[in-house]
Order: C-alpha cells, then structure tokens, then sequence
C-alpha cells in the first residue's frame, strides 16, 4: 500500500522541473517520478481544481508553473527564497521519502509545494493541495469508499490522518473521508467537480469565527465564493499566513 501512496506524491515532479508531462523524466533524485496514479485519483483531483473539457491560459501574462496568489496577485515564487539548489533539495526531500506516511506530513507542511500550480493554465490553483487531494482521494478508493460517499471533515489542528488529511493549520484540519457524526462536515457531490464553495457553504458547522473576527468574515466571505478546491485550500493557508493580528 505504501508503494501506491507514494505515486500520489510523486506523480507531478514535472512541474517542479517545468517540463511537460509527455518528455517528464522517469526518475528524480534517483526514485520512480511521474507515474500513473491508480484509481483514477488524478483526474478526479484535477476536476475539482480546474475545469476537463478545454487547455486554454487564463491569464496572458502568465504561462509557467509559478502559482499566482489569489490574496496577493502576485507571484508565489520568490527567487530570494527559492533558488534552483534549495528547490531541488526540497523537492528530494518531499519526493525522495519512502515511507508514504512521512512523504505526507513533509507535503502537510510543505512550502516549495505552494509556490507552483496545478496546471499553468489556471496559475491560481496549487500544486501542493492538489497532490494531498490526490493522496486523500487514492486512500478512499483503495478503502473501497466511493466518490458520493466522501465528505468534506472539520478536525482540531494537528489532528492528521494519513493520507487523508488535506489541510492542517494552526487552528484546524480539514479531511476528505467518509461520514463522521462528531465532526461537522458536507457531502462533496455525486461527481468530482469544481465544487469547493458548495461543501463549504453545507458544513453542518463552521471553524471560523464570523460572528465578531472581521478577518474570519473577509476570508469566508471568499471561501463562498470559491469553486476551486486546491485554490481555496491554498488560500486559508495565505490567509493564515497574511493576517495582520496573527
């Protein structure tokens, strides 16, 4: 099972690399990169990220693998912090792992991850909770839940799943799985789709306070907003990261 896991971390290594997923090498710092994932994992990942049917760049002046920040406008990728070296080291050091377990507390926590897309023609969507939404979702196939049976899971911070765990900040986790009567949570749908505001609007209750932080109410304000869910996880953890009280 660890074997099958790692290929969710694993598959997208290209984009670290910039090149396309046809010429993408089949080896990075000597471990399998790039490889299929089993399950279907992928494409359903991507399709709650970004829309299947049309490749078309969405934004003119950007055309490479650097996310652009849905808080900022501006690019992820800042070369004073991310230099070819350190990024090399960080991906072998999120890739590299062989132990499945491990490879996704590294992807949790990760901040090279966070700097690059999903897909270069939606830069806003992000490469790092794209492959957790991957990862979670392989996990529950391989457990024999099917699509319609997950649900979007509210846990106290730092209380990470394996595998299934897709965000975990300093104030709460989110987790794709099946139904939990003590946590609230929503259905994601009948079908992998661009959905994010959907199951957050449903949440039977909600891990912000919106009755009287004004930062809470900006940023679930947008989160209602959000269809993309590799976007919209991407942007809690920006959010977090930004406010100026914390």
């Amino acid at each position: 099972m660890s074997d099958v896991m790692l290929t969710a971390f694993r598959h997208d290594a290209h984009k670290f690399t910039g090149e396309s997923h046809e010429d993408a090498r089949e080896a990075f710092a000597g471990v399998p990169v790039n490889q299929l994932v089993p399950e279907g994992a992928d494409g359903d990942a991507a399709a709650l990220s970004r829309p299947q049917q049309t490749q078309e760049q969405t934004v003119p002046t950007h055309d490479n693998h650097y996310r652009l920040s849905l808080l900022t406008g501006e690019t992820a990728y800042d070369p004073r912090e991310f230099s070819r070296t350190t990024i090399k080291g960080k991906v072998t050091d999120l890739i590299g792992i062989e132990d499945a377990k491990t490879a996704h507390e590294r992807w949790l926590a990760s901040d090279v991850a966070a700097a690059f897309n999903e897909s270069v023609y939606h830069p806003y969507t992000s490469l790092k909770y794209h492959t957790l939404l991957v990862a979670a979702l392989l996990d529950n196939y391989n457990a024999g839940n099917d699509f319609e049976e997950l649900r979007l899971i509210v846990d106290s911070a730092g209380e990470v799943v394996p595998f299934r765990t897709v965000f975990d900040g300093d104030r709460f986790a989110l987790r794709i799985g099946i139904e939990d009567s003590e946590r609230p949570s929503a259905r994601l749908g009948s079908r992998p789709w661009r959905s994010w505001a959907s199951a957050w609007n449903r949440l039977t209750a909600h891990p912000l306070d919106t009755d009287s932080d004004k930062y809470d109410m900006a940023l679930d304000a947008n989160l209602r907003r959000m269809q993309s869910w590799s976007a919209a996880l991407q942007y809690i953890e920006d959010f977090a990261e930004w406010r100026p009280d914390r």
